[in-house]
């Protein structure tokens, strides 16, 4: 092994220029692979987080207006959804549907404390709600059964919301602030990026708009769904039930507007893995530069040593032996300059994460456990590749011929 790194080191001394230049290509291949690498990932995360799978498998359905006549009615007719759609949904709908959560969308804007006042939407839902939004409830509870049975006046607040109105955000809970004209209980305080809503009981909503039964948006939950097409298919399916409910043309688009969550996540995810896969191609292609001026200095340093390795052949080295040595040699070389890269790379990518990691567009573009291994696999295949054919230029060598060589 002592004698390996001799020669290894003989090699990078008789070839120093182009050994280094060489280098430098093998480590800003990799450089810009960790760069890479890193970006992919802080985009995935950020992207993965603010839809998460969990809360992917959600329809959102709006009303709309009518573009075709049907049925006696003319075109432009408003389609406004109602409470008991939800029913509709649930009883007709497909089997993996497990909820149907209606939205209402009340008059009031205006919350108050004897401190400040905010203006935002209050809206009425229901238990579950929040398990389609990336939320999560930092003091109290969400809104329960039991608020929905007895009409309670309660409220949940977004944390930034709570900042202005309370001195301390965690003594809301259980204080009162003034919705309208009305009294309400804050409850639940929770922390979002993009969600501010306030939140009351879908039958307190109800109340304050005069029982109508109007809502504003429905959301229908699902599960055991892993592909577009039967995601798809569950909304083909919620809008051929709301259009024979509200007697509207199956083939208008334009009745209702649907957010497919489900569809556009995997959409997204499969953006995000070609993503993925482009800057794999493209790191790699920067390192094959690289790559193939190793393989030009072991050929030239098979070339160099000929004399040697005819004198080895002749007293009994097998050529095994002689193949293991020159692709051991270019993989040192490679795994040197490449772990130059690697290191490089990971403090730009703690930088990026310093700079940008809390941003909505990038989070954690940190290298992994798993993508190290995978460029510690590639480093090796490389040298291996890089050393291959030298190593089997040298076999050719025959042990007479070798020793007439000075």
């Amino acid at each position: 092994m002592i004698d390996l790194f001799r020669e290894i080191s003989q090699t990078l001394r008789n070839n120093k220029s182009r050994t280094i230049l060489t280098g430098i290509s093998v480590a800003w291949g990799i450089f810009m692979l960790i760069v890479l690498l890193g970006a992919s990932r802080g985009v995935y995360n950020a992207a993965t987080e603010s839809f998460s799978a969990d809360k992917a498998n959600t329809i959102s359905v709006y009303g709309g207006n009518t573009s075709m006549p049907f049925k006696g009615y003319k075109e432009g007719r408003s389609v406004d959804l109602k409470l008991d759609d939800s029913e509709v949904i649930d009883r007709n709908v497909n089997e993996n549907i497990t909820q149907v959560q209606p939205l209402i969308s009340t008059q009031l804007s205006k919350i108050s404390t004897t401190r400040d006042y905010i203006s935002g939407e209050i809206i009425g839902s229901v238990p579950g709600f929040f398990n389609t939004q990336n939320t999560e409830i930092v003091y109290g509870r969400f809104i329960n059964g039991l608020d929905l049975k007895e009409t309670r006046k309660v409220v949940v607040i977004s944390e930034k919301d709570a900042a202005i109105l309370f001195d301390n955000v965690a003594d809301a809970i259980g204080a009162n602030v003034k919705i309208g004209d009305m009294v309400f209980k804050v409850v639940g305080i929770y922390s979002s990026n993009e969600f501010r809503q306030s939140i009351i009981p879908l039958t307190t909503a109800r109340m304050i708009n005069g029982y109508k039964n109007d809502i504003y948006e429905m959301s229908v939950i699902f599960e055991n769904v892993s592909t577009v097409e039967e995601g798809e298919a569950i909304e083909k399916d919620v809008f051929k039930a709301l259009a024979q409910k509200h007697e509207f043309n199956p083939d208008d688009e334009s009745a209702l507007w649907i957010w497919n969550r489900f569809s556009a996540y995997m959409q997204m995810k499969g953006g995000l893995d070609i993503l993925n896969a482009a800057v794999w191609v493209i790191g790699l292609l920067t390192m094959l530069s690289g790559i193939i001026g190793v393989s030009n200095i072991m050929f030239v340093s098979v070339k160099e040593r000929t004399h040697e390795i005819g004198i080895r052949r002749a007293i009994g080295a097998k050529p095994r032996s002689i193949l293991f040595q020159i692709i051991l040699e270019s993989v040192s070389i490679t795994g040197m300059f490449g772990y130059i890269g690697v290191f490089f790379g990971m403090i730009v990518t703690e930088i990026i994460n310093l700079l940008f990691g809390d941003t909505a567009f990038i989070s954690n573009p940190t290298v992994s456990l798993a993508i190290a291994l995978q460029i510690t696999v590639v480093l090796v295949i490389a040298g291996c590749l890089a050393g291959f054919f030298p190593a089997l230029r040298a076999l050719k060598i025959k042990p007479v011929e070798a020793l007439r060589t000075e």
